[in-house]
């Protein structure tokens, strides 16, 4: 790990230094930083063999010096005998987003699990899910009542979070097909969230916070909450539900206070998506057209 300064005075001292230094982003800069933006930088030669990567003498010399010694002492072979490379390359997930700009990603543990737009050409945090999507109709399905609904049910805790599990939650969600509501009201939703963010010099988590905080009247946070309301009726659109007739609301459980669809709703939602699930795995379903 190096802090921004010490791998922009790498660049400086050698620019080719940029191909192996990158911004690290993990789930607590995501969800607590204005801009989402990663506080700390790393040192990644890829999948490259040790003779290319000692091209890059002084950050080489680096990895020698600091992991080496504890890599060599990891249980796993290929830990040890690749200790220079960085030790989940994730080949997966840097295929599937590759020639992609940005991406969605969540913290995989928190309260908010809300899903932002980040840019790609940086490592992700293990603690970190990655979406191989970078279009607002995507993004506004993600941050809608109807995903957390289905996330919810689906996903366990830990000390009042939700953990995110992508196996659990986002494969098993019968998706539908991306309209153009929603990617308008997604880049809506985005802009402001983006404009508040920076404006007030909160993070995602703060942010949230007064979202839900139904003391809180203010008019960018109100503005906020308006642009979830569109997002969660053009989602609900697009799967075809316009019988459903709700409000917004607050809705409180044991453990926090949530501006979110009314329970009623969220159970019905949850029902119908169990049914597009099981219509789905059947084959009669034309949902999972994303």
């Amino acid at each position: 790990m190096l802090s921004p300064q010490q791998a922009e005075e790498l660049i400086q001292r050698d620019p080719r230094n940029r191909d192996v230094l990158f911004p690290y982003l993990n789930g607590e800069d995501l969800n607590s930083r204005p801009d989402c933006s990663a506080s700390r930088w790393v040192i990644n030669f890829h999948d490259w063999p040790e003779e290319r990567a000692r091209e890059y003498p002084e950050v080489f010399a680096i990895v020698e010096r600091d992991v080496k010694p504890e890599r060599l002492k990891n249980n796993r072979k290929v830990y040890r005998d690749y200790w220079w490379q960085y030790a989940e390359k994730r080949p997966a997930m840097l295929k599937a987003i590759k020639g992609l700009d940005s991406v969605l990603a969540v913290a995989l543990v928190s309260r908010t699990v809300m899903p932002v737009s980040v840019p790609t050409g940086q490592v992700f945090s293990h603690m970190l899910g990655v979406f191989a999507a970078s279009d607002f109709a995507h993004l506004a399905l993600l941050d809608s009542g109807i995903h957390y609904a289905w996330a919810i049910a689906r996903a366990s805790s830990l000390k009042g979070d939700l953990r995110y599990t992508p196996s659990d939650v986002y494969e098993t969600m019968p998706l539908p097909t991306g309209s153009t509501t929603m990617a308008v009201t997604g880049a809506e939703l985005d802009q402001i969230r983006r404009s508040v963010m920076l404006q007030r010099g909160l993070g995602l988590t703060k942010l949230y916070n007064l979202v839900h905080d139904p003391s809180i009247i203010d008019a960018d946070i109100h503005a906020l909450r308006a642009a979830h309301v569109e997002v969660d009726h053009a989602v609900m659109q697009a799967y075809d539900w316009q019988d459903l007739q709700f409000r917004h609301d607050f809705t409180t459980t044991r453990k926090s206070t949530r501006f979110s669809l009314p329970q009623p709703v969220q159970t019905e939602v949850i029902d119908r998506l169990l049914e597009l699930n099981h219509a789905q795995h059947e084959g009669k379903s034309d949902f999972l057209l994303f």
